[in-house]
């Protein structure tokens, strides 16, 4: 053997020079973490777990406070009028007779029509700013929908007051009278006083206003299909039409039924626009140029009026009725949303 070579010493590794002997060394010199920044991180940890889950339960507390609040609220009323309430067109302060019918009627028409004219709307905006508008247009146009959204509904309500209505009683109601008013079936939706106010009109200030929601939403979820689809499908023949109908909303589904969802929520409580519109009339008519109530309107004009106990009691039941069907939507829509999942992972 030469004369250079090392023994090794009692004790260490093979292989190991006198670099990993004094590495071994200075490891062994340094000192252990402080008990007390230990105790500093485990106090944080905890702190913050349980900071969070205070949080996540107060939203259970403030939903189950609300609902308590407003069965209490509602008792007298129900207890009056029993299971019928929801169902009773009857509505007289005068008599302490009250029905939910009226009510819960026109915010079901109302956020209806909204969505008959707000979702083809909004998909041609968001097709057109994901698909078709130029580079240079894309961002004024996307925000100047976003801002749509952050209009007051006090604004909206005074516009289609002031503005829309005269110009949808002289120019259109006239028009939808002489056409669609003459078909058998649907004819009698459009026939009645053509003065501008009633529940079609409501029906579309709620479009105008659900329509940056939807249009917002889908138009995001549509930037994230990964464009080597979509280029595949255009490089096999197909059109613009084809790729999204085939390509971008098979993708997109269940963002765009999000989306929709989130517009028939914001129609279904909307307040001051539909108040001003809607003509504030407790009668349910085949028409829908006639002056009827939302569940939210009725609230607006009677709550600081009601003189009686009972016509309280009777509101209160209302807003119960509103927030017992906004859960049935949302609780719809997650079942949809989680069968399309379910659907889907079957598929893959």
């Amino acid at each position: 053997m030469s004369s250079h070579s090392t023994a090794l010493e009692p004790g260490a590794a093979p292989g190991r020079g006198s670099n990993g002997r004094a590495a071994d060394a200075l490891a062994a010199k340094e000192p252990d973490p402080p008990r007390d920044s230990t105790r500093t991180q485990r106090f944080q940890d905890a702190l913050f777990h349980q900071v969070t889950r205070f949080f996540a339960f107060s939203v259970l507390a403030i939903l189950a406070a609300i609902i308590a609040s407003l069965l209490y609220g509602a008792w007298p009323a129900l207890h009056e009028f029993g299971a019928g309430f929801p169902f009773s067109a009857e509505w007289n302060p005068v008599t302490d007779k009250f029905g939910g019918l009226i009510s819960v009627y026109g915010t079901l028409s109302t956020s209806l029509i909204a969505l008959i004219v707000a979702v083809p709307v909004s998909f041609g905006i968001a097709i057109f700013l994901t698909e078709l508008c130029p580079p240079a247009l894309r961002a004024p146009l996307g925000i100047a929908v976003e801002l749509l959204a952050a209009v007051p509904s006090i604004i909206y309500g005074m516009w289609g007051l002031f503005v829309f209505a005269p110009l949808f009683a002289d120019y259109v109601q006239p028009v939808l009278s002489v056409t669609l008013g003459k078909l058998p079936i649907v004819g009698a939706l459009f026939q009645g006083p053509e003065n501008g106010i009633g529940i079609l009109s409501a029906g579309l200030i709620l479009s105008v206003m659900v329509v940056p929601f939807i249009a917002s939403v889908t138009r995001d979820v549509f930037e994230v299909v990964p464009g080597i689809l979509k280029e595949s499908a255009y490089g096999l023949g197909a059109t613009t039409w084809e790729v999204v109908w085939n390509v971008v909303l098979p993708y997109t589904r269940v963002g765009v039924i999000g989306g929709v969802m989130l517009g028939l929520g914001r129609a279904l409580g909307e307040t001051m626009a539909v108040t001003f519109v809607i003509g504030n009339a407790h009668r349910i008519s085949p028409s829908l140029y006639e002056a009827g109530n939302s569940i939210a309107s009725t609230l607006a004009n009677e709550f600081a009026e009601a003189a009686s106990d009972l016509h309280v009691s009777s509101l209160i039941a209302l807003g119960l009725i509103l927030f017992f069907v906004t859960f049935v939507v949302l609780a719809l829509s997650k079942v949809l949303l989680m069968r399309l999942g379910r659907s889907e992972g079957e598929k893959t």
